[in-house]
């Protein structure tokens, strides 16, 4: 956490920001310390990974002439290091004075300027505070896998990893209306948004400066999916040398640690390769997976037969409906801003389950986005017979559609042939439909998904359809949905999650492959596969993604789920907001199962659990205090 002053630092920013990095222990149990000067103020909560004695923050680091002219914190980990530290020790005549990855990215930067931060293969969110210029440089890691707050206060800028931190400078949240109906939309709050309308994100990939008490941005990684041809044989066996190769070199990176790294694994081909590759490197390996005690919402039968074919020792967590409700509340304090997903609640629990053994596990996050895994990427194909008519033609389908009685075989495929990708796809999480967030918002505002998605559609222009729907959910869903809970579920556990897939050489790998090799009518993810057919158990290899099921949809229909959200819905102060009781009748006309409104009741409860946490503060989790072993 950190707090830079457009004047003279106030010492009560200096007590804020103490109080801020208390409510973020959780993410650095091993170490804190506080420094200030005259304009900046950081603080930081170490969880130690590497160099574990030697690399304390806030870090200090000058060149010989100013040893100490640059102060940072930096959440996350550089995994080439070991090669930036050498380079800039041969080329530049660095000086080092610890063994971390820290001091390579200050100086870096101060040698080679912001480009530097290109040069930088890992996960983190830093910054850098420059006491001879008086000025600050910054930077969040590629795809967004580490998190970075903003706050602009009339007195200066505030940045923290979590949002809860920086209401030590601002108060309690006040909601975002926008934020809101995204957030309904979506099931997250996409960024800069925050639903605290306080505070705004850092985007993924993009670094920033404050000079003269301005703050600027500036986008260093414009993913670009340029697909190549690949003919014949000898080309695709190349292609899948290719990935294979640059996977193993990641996992290998990833696995760099001075304490032990274990890794997630559920029963499909992602977490399962990622474990695999990473057993090449720890041959004690340990894999930790989770389920629920419901039959169909569980993979820890085929979790456990992958552990076993790849030799590894394995842990199991299973989850009951009575610890799922009991503990949501807690875990949407530590999400910080609502995430409906209902995935994050079994990522908890297993990370929880993980950190009694490791420090540090892999996942497999990234893959579907970078290699083409997701079901809804093979739709252009079925949609092409329509899509590839004229225009005139397509409207005439539309109005043919629209005249289908509902349930009428091929009305869904007709409508969504006839309407561009633009307008039918926004991304991986499509929840509540506009005429249901007009009956559960008090002050609705008409709107569209599209005033997020049109500027990324923008920059996709040409390319072929699957590329545009994999480029809308890297800077939606994925950095939205699926790496904010990934970061904060398993850091609520001070577990570091570390994810392979999501490097920039792997990215660099992943874009050129052309659709043929990432999709067919019935496969996804086929070069991927077949790149993986030498690491992957056979009975992993083509078998569908579950991931972490969730079995919502059942637990609101039974007696216990049902009481649970009635009165988390009667009771939320959220009423300026949602109209409890339209929220009611969508619970009710669920239980009676007259309609599948899991998702949509899941997303109502998030946000009014959030609501009651952050902006009345009338609802205050049990927060565990973080005790663990410096080094597992």
């Amino acid at each position: 956490m950190g707090f830079i002053s457009t004047g003279a630092l106030d010492e009560a920013r200096v007590e804020q920001v103490g109080h801020g990095m208390a409510c973020a222990r959780h993410r650095g149990p091993d170490d804190t310390d506080v420094w200030h000067d005259d304009h900046a103020v950081f603080g930081f909560n170490r969880l130690s990974i590497i160099d574990i004695e030697g690399s304390k923050q806030p870090l200090r680091w000058g060149p010989p002439e100013n040893p100490e002219r640059y102060a940072m914190v930096f959440n996350g980990e550089i995994y080439n290091y070991v090669e930036l530290r050498a380079r800039l020790a041969a080329d530049d005549h660095a000086v080092f004075h610890t063994e971390g990855d820290g001091e390579s990215i200050v100086a870096g930067y101060h040698y080679h300027g912001a480009d530097w931060v290109k040069q930088l293969r890992g996960m983190f969110a830093f910054v850098i505070w420059d006491t001879e210029t008086q000025t600050v440089f910054g930077a969040r890691d590629w795809f967004g896998i580490k998190p970075l707050y903003l706050a602009e206060t009339g007195d200066g800028f505030g940045f923290a990893s979590e949002a809860k931190s920086l209401r030590a400078l601002t108060g309690p949240a006040e909601v975002d209306k926008d934020a809101l109906r995204h957030y309904l939309v979506l099931q997250y709050v996409p960024e800069p948004e925050s639903m605290d309308a306080h505070l705004r994100r850092i985007e993924s990939g993009t670094s920033f400066m404050v000079r003269d008490g301005e703050l600027t941005t500036q986008r260093y990684f414009r993913p670009r999916f340029a697909p190549a041809k690949v003919n014949g044989p000898e080309a695709e066996t190349e292609l899948y040398s290719q990935i294979l190769e640059v996977l193993d070199d990641s996992v290998s990176k990833h696995m760099r640690a001075d304490v032990t790294v274990g890794s997630f694994l559920s029963g499909g081909i992602d977490s399962t390769a990622i474990a695999a590759l990473a057993k090449k490197y720890n041959p004690n390996l340990l894999t930790f997976t989770t389920g629920f005690e419901r039959e169909g919402y569980s993979e820890v039968d085929v979790a456990a037969e992958s552990a076993e074919a790849i030799g590894v020792k394995h842990f199991i967590k299973t989850v009951s409906e009575q610890e799922l409700c009991e503990t949501l509340p807690l875990i949407v304090w530590y999400l910080d801003d609502p995430v409906a997903d209902p995935a994050l609640v079994p990522l908890y629990f297993v990370a929880r389950e993980a950190r009694k053994h490791v420090k540090v596990v892999l996942s497999g996050e990234g893959a579907d986005e970078l290699f083409g895994g997701y079901n809804i990427y093979r739709e252009p194909l079925s949609l092409r017979p329509l899509t590839s008519l004229p225009n005139p033609l397509r409207k005439g389908l539309a109005a043919v559609s629209r005249v289908l009685p509902q349930g009428f075989r091929g009305k869904s495929l007709l409508e969504r042939g006839s309407i561009d990708l633009e307008q039918r796809y926004y991304g991986n999480a499509r929840n509540f439909r506009e005429e249901q967030v007009k009956a559960v918002l008090r002050d609705y505002t008409p709107s569209s998904f599209r005033e997020i998605t049109d500027p990324i559609y923008e920059l996709s222009k040409g390319w072929d359809p699957v590329a545009r729907m994999q480029h809308i959910d890297l800077f939606t869903w994925l950095r939205g949905d699926i790496l904010v809970k990934a970061d904060k579920v398993t850091m609520a556990n001070s577990l570091e999650l570390r994810v392979p897939f999501l490097d920039k050489e792997v990215f660099e790998v992943a874009r050129h492959i052309p659709i043929s090799q990432k999709i067919t009518r019935n496969q996804s993810k086929l070069a991927m596969r077949r790149a993986l057919e030498p690491v992957v158990p056979p009975h992993v290899l083509n078998r569908k993604k579950l991931g972490f099921p969730v079995p919502v949809r059942v637990y609101l229909r039974d007696d216990y789920g049902y009481q649970w959200a009635r009165d988390i819905i009667t009771n939320a102060g959220t009423t300026e907001f949602i109209d409890p009781a339209a929220a009611l009748e969508m619970l009710d006309a669920h239980r009676k199962g007259e309609a599948d409104n899991s998702r949509q009741i899941w997303t109502l409860l998030v946000f009014m659990l959030w609501y009651d946490i952050f902006v009345t503060e009338q609802l205050k989790p049990e927060v565990p205090h973080p005790v663990y072993p410096v080094q597992l």
